[in-house]
């Protein structure tokens, strides 16, 4: 679980996407950022929740937002989810997980009884300023991109 508040600056943050290409926290001053981190490509429910991201990305990007996927999944792996399901954003490969640990979604988890390490769905929205402006550590994956969008009105 996440030690980030509301108001905290966001963790810089320098990790190749899909293709190799590095992208950062500046990249995205002047805008508002979705950072939504999840368990593992191709997936049940990290399906649900990217496409529920895709099928709202038109209006996402309308009201200002670029969005950006985290996980610990390499940018192979990330390219053939991408591609099976024409997902319209970038896919962080944080195999290092520097960033998910900055972001403190990587730690101990629970399921069906067995203790392991792993990510806690969680995203946060970056205001323009680099400053954490939403959090959503209850994600509903089926359809996240109205859980953001409501938030805004």
């Amino acid at each position: 679980m996440t030690t980030l508040k509301i108001g905290d600056k966001a963790p810089a943050f320098s990790v190749a996407n899909e293709n190799g290409q590095v992208m950062t926290l500046s990249d995205f001053k002047g805008k508002k950022l979705v950072l939504f981190f999840y368990p593992k490509d191709n997936t049940p429910g990290c399906t649900a929740e990217a496409c529920s991201l895709k099928d709202s990305y038109t209006e996402l990007k309308s009201k200002g937002f670029e969005l950006l996927g985290i996980s610990a999944d390499d940018a192979k792996s990330h390219q053939k989810f991408i591609e099976k399901f024409s997902l319209p954003f970038s896919l962080l490969a944080d195999t290092s997980h520097d960033m998910l640990n900055a972001y403190g979604v990587w730690g101990p988890k629970k399921f069906m009884g067995k203790s392991y390490d792993g990510i806690s769905r969680t995203t946060f929205v970056v205001d323009e300023n680099g400053n954490i402006e939403r959090i959503f550590d209850k994600v509903v994956t089926s359809d996240h991109a109205t859980q953001i969008l409501d938030s805004y009105k």
